[in-house]
């Protein structure tokens, strides 16, 4: 694992050199590095986006697929990749871009971990609006100015949490809005530019939200003929029953009686009436 990191800490450390030699602090230096990360991962995040709508477009027609499959997991597994490969959805394009920042993340640690051992660590420049940035590879518990960082840090994982909160389901929501208390004691012992990192790849978050939910328009959805292909083993839906009729009150009324039969007239017999005497 560390063998295949170490190119990519060379990587980050020559980019972090150029910076700084170019006249930027250390600490604008990891801003600048967290902003070209960030732009090469634009096409994977819009991916990101795309997948992530269509399973909120889809959600119902997978909700019955699960239901009528629930006893039975490796069937269920087989009709839902079936529904996906159907309607031309993609599960594991929404975890594309947090999957592709784990190894920079790793290698942006071990980079500044080797960083604190160099002469370079005593002279970390200034961020101007972060001046209490102390050190680019110290702990923020040596100093109250990282709980400050600590703070920013979890603030912007929350924003950035509720720009995407709209494509999420919401066990994964609350989930999102957790993790960042439940991860405060182990992001305390990570060095200053670590969090500083990991705070503008939120706020880099932060506004891509506010882009795309400009630019990239909401799928309405599924209705009539445009709705998503059903799986061929996909429960129908049963039809609605009729409703009753609506009963005002008024009797009904009674059904024309039979007409009788036509024929010759019968002859009606007059009894003669007896003379009086």
């Amino acid at each position: 694992m560390l063998a295949l990191l170490q190119p990519l800490e060379h990587l980050f450390r020559h980019i972090l050199n150029g910076l700084h030699h170019i006249g930027l602090p250390w600490a604008w230096s990891i801003v600048v590095l967290t902003v070209i990360v960030r732009m090469l991962l634009v096409p994977l995040t819009v991916r990101q986006i795309h997948s992530m709508q269509n399973m909120q477009r889809f959600a119902p027609q997978m909700k019955e697929i699960q239901k009528k499959y629930k006893g039975d997991r490796q069937r269920l597994n087989e009709e839902l990749m079936k529904f996906y490969k159907e309607n031309n959805i993609n599960p594991a394009a929404s975890c594309l871009p947090l999957l592709a920042q784990f190894p920079v993340f790793i290698g942006l640690y071990y980079t500044l971990r080797a960083f604190a051992r160099e002469p370079a660590a005593k002279h970390p420049g200034n961020l101007s609006w972060l001046h209490f940035v102390p050190n680019i590879a110290a702990h923020v518990t040596h100093h109250w100015s990282g709980y400050v960082l600590l703070a920013i840090y979890v603030a912007s994982q929350l924003a950035s949490t509720y720009f995407m909160a709209g494509t999420m389901q919401q066990s994964q929501r609350i989930l999102m809005y957790v993790l960042p208390f439940a991860f405060i004691f182990v992001i305390a012992r990570f060095p200053t530019g670590l969090v500083l990192y990991w705070m503008t790849t939120n706020l880099w978050t932060v506004g891509q939200g506010l882009i795309t939910r400009r630019l990239i328009p909401k799928t309405p959805p599924p209705s009539g003929g445009d709705g998503p292909k059903r799986s061929s083993r996909t429960p129908p839906k049963e039809p609605s029953p009729a409703p009753p009729p609506a009963d005002d009150g008024a009797k009904p009324e009674p059904a024309p009686a039979a007409a009788a039969p036509a024929g010759p007239p019968r002859r009606v017999k007059r009894k003669k009436k007896k003379a009086r005497r």
